[in-house]
């Protein structure tokens, strides 16, 4: 399956949408606060008002002489600030005439409710009309430096240019942190709590659950986590059992060993033991190999039908049965996928549990049949069943359900061993009652 990467589209998206804030952020907010800085403040428009009011009324009382008059003193009180008094044709209400530079200056005119700056280019030159003769004049003059807006200062531009970018930066470093470091630092407290022998620990669901590559790693940890808790539990369970075993047959080999047995028959009865130890300890270890080493098996076309007629063949000599009580009644055409050594000992020691628990004279039948793209393969044998609570429980290592079927020789580990090869290749088994006796089911892969 292609990887999508999630979590890397996660920390795009957020750094993406984190960069556009800060840029869209300082381009909204720096001209909000240039636009509501480059107005007039009130004192200045009264002050402005105020001046408007003094040349009207210097107008109405002494003509252009008054006009004149009142100049000369602003020029004293505002030194080097341009300013004339017209009508509302551009004329000067005064003697001396406009020169092409006043007029020059009276086309840049704004009033004072228009926006000012200090980046526009040239002298600010406000035209304020009389207040309470607007038709007979105006007064236009050069804004004072004083009233100037203060506009877009530094200070203005460190907040907007500097602390609110670092103050989304820190945002987004800590919703990294949330995102990455933190259940980063909870997988890395488990993983120590697992080194010290804490078997049972778990990721968190808030980081198990996460659709992403860190959730991925959850799960990971909490399936290497299960499997080795079961590993570890089934090899001390083992261990118990096989020492457990032993003792049987070590205690008899004492005995045998200090009585007064000939010496062919201790020779025999050392033999038998010998010999009952080495199949107990050679099933386990092949147990603990399919249990810790879980190869990947190669698997290969395998007719059914000719591999069972080999088995049956062995079984035949080995437990002096006949070839008639063992049946096969597969169709045509059985043939599955596998892999051929591990299926043929997994059925193997599925026929010869089957031979071991039937009586004397009865008979264990194979039989099949096609499932969509599997073959579901039954072995039935006349034992007489088992308790239906015990049914899962017969393929757990050392087993042994003698007192409801007959024929309780051996150490339990054949059906274990078989589960264990069939699960290797994809395959499935479990048991049925069948009121005569124990079903088999072994569904495998067709070719």
């Amino acid at each position: 399956m292609a990887r999508t990467y999630p979590l890397f589209w996660r920390l795009a998206a957020l750094q993406l949408g984190v960069c556009i804030l800060i840029a869209w952020g300082a381009w909204y907010w720096a001209g909000k606060v240039e636009q509501s800085r480059s107005f007039l403040e009130p004192i200045a428009k009264r002050q402005m008002h105020a001046y408007a009011r003094q040349a009207e009324r210097a107008w109405l009382q002494g003509g252009s002489d008054g006009v004149e008059h009142w100049l000369k003193r602003m020029a004293k009180r505002e030194p080097g600030v341009w300013l004339v008094v017209v009508d509302n044709k551009w004329r000067s209400l005064t003697r001396h005439k406009l020169d092409a530079e006043d007029y020059v200056r009276l086309r840049r005119v704004r009033g004072l409710d228009n926006p000012m700056s200090k980046r526009a280019r040239g002298q600010l030159y406000i035209g304020m009309p009389f207040v309470h003769a607007p038709q007979q004049g105006q007064l236009v003059m050069q804004l004072p430096q004083r009233f100037l807006p203060e506009g877009f200062n530094w200070s203005t531009q460190i907040l907007l240019h500097g602390v609110a970018p670092g103050v989304l930066a820190l945002l987004l470093c800590l919703f990294i942190y949330r995102l990455l470091i933190s259940p980063l630092g909870h997988l890395r407290d488990q993983a120590n709590a697992l080194r010290g022998d804490q078997l049972a620990t778990r990721v968190s669901p808030r980081v198990s659950q996460r659709r992403d590559e860190l959730g991925d790693l959850g799960r990971a940890f909490d399936h290497m986590a299960e499997r080795l808790q079961k590993t570890i539990a089934f090899q001390r369970q083992l261990l118990r059992d096989v020492s457990h075993e032993l003792r049987t047959p070590l205690s008899r080999l004492r005995v045998a060993s200090e009585s007064q047995t000939e010496l062919e028959a201790l020779r025999q009865r050392v033999d038998r033991e010998v010999q009952s130890m080495q199949q107990l300890v050679d099933a386990t270890l092949e147990l603990a190999w399919l249990d810790t080493e879980q190869p990947r098996l190669a698997l290969e076309p395998i007719d059914i039908g000719a591999l069972w007629s080999v088995l049956c063949e062995d079984a035949c000599f080995e437990s002096g049965w006949q070839p008639e009580q063992l049946r096969c009644d597969l169709p045509d055409g059985c043939r599955v996928l596998g892999h051929l050594n591990s299926l043929a000992q997994a059925l193997e020691n599925i026929l010869r549990n089957a031979i071991r628990h039937s009586p004397a004279g009865g008979i264990v039948t194979l039989s099949g049949k096609r499932e969509a793209d599997t073959w579901l393969l039954q072995i039935e044998d006349q034992g007489g069943g088992v308790a239906e609570s015990e049914l899962e429980n017969i393929f757990r290592p050392f087993t042994r359900l003698s007192a409801a079927r007959p024929g309780g020789e051996g150490y339990g580990l054949g059906l274990a061993i078989a589960k264990g090869a069939l699960k290797l290749q994809d395959a499935s088994i479990w048991a049925e009652n069948t009121g005569q006796g124990l079903r088999l089911c072994v569904r495998l892969q067709t070719v």
